[in-house]
């Protein structure tokens, strides 16, 4: 099947880096591999992006994978993490390990807690929000995110963890650009996603978008971290 975004969007919306608009030469995997496990999954979702933009933002996304990997194996040892790519990371970036590991702080009763540099995660999941919006709706969204929200998952409230995997229940109440992959997904004869999640690697990395009152994209990394992003 062609890619429909060739096919039918507006090629105003199309042709320039999704992150700062300016000419692209390269393709964004979003999300980057380095949040995803091997075996990739075939045809991971990419943008258009510039050379300097894409290479921006390795270095936190590498940080971010890292750090949610250790705080959920509760150790920065290379030997004590699951995920391999993160181990190998660790390894041969030792200076990484040391900043992790120094934002672990354990109490006198022996409990973890870590704290990381939020700065670079909310640049993460702000980029990761702005390619899952034009990946799915052929959206630009190059301004500061009106809001961020990034919490673990298991820290939510019943009512939080609701809205946040159903923001938007019953019919559709906006309809997405002509030819967009929301669009085609939409069709009676589209990929049908029933509750509006699309799991790139299951247990690994999933995000869903949607347009009420705004332009939102909510992320879970590691079924650990729950990421909303809101453009209003």
């Amino acid at each position: 099947m062609n890619d429909p975004r060739k096919l039918f969007v507006d090629e105003r919306l199309t042709g320039s880096c999704v992150y700062c608009g300016a000419v692209p030469s390269t393709r964004d995997h979003c999300p980057s591999k380095v949040l995803l496990d091997e075996p990739f999954p075939s045809n991971l979702p990419v943008v258009l992006a510039c050379a300097e933009c894409n290479q921006s933002f390795s270095l936190d996304e590498q940080y971010v994978a890292c750090f949610i990997e250790c705080v959920i194996c509760g150790t920065a040892d290379p030997s004590g993490v699951k995920r391999a790519n993160v181990s190998r990371i660790l390894r041969a970036v030792p200076q990484l390990t040391s900043r992790i590991l120094a934002a672990l702080s354990l109490s006198e009763d022996g409990q973890k807690t870590w704290q990381p540099d939020m700065d670079r995660v909310r640049n993460v999941v702000a980029k990761l929000g702005r390619g899952h919006l034009d990946y799915e709706l052929s959206i630009q969204e190059r301004g500061d995110p009106d809001e961020i929200e990034v919490i673990p998952l298991a820290l939510m409230s019943q009512e939080s963890r609701e809205f946040f995997e159903c923001p938007e229940p019953g019919p559709m109440t906006v309809w997405p650009e002509l030819g967009s992959r929301a669009f085609m997904r939409a069709l009676p004869s589209g990929e049908q996603i029933a509750d509006g999640w699309i799991d790139v690697q299951e247990g690994r990395y999933r995000y869903l978008v949607g347009q009420s009152s705004g332009n939102f994209v909510h992320i879970v990394l590691s079924e650990y971290l729950a990421c909303r992003i809101v453009w209003s």
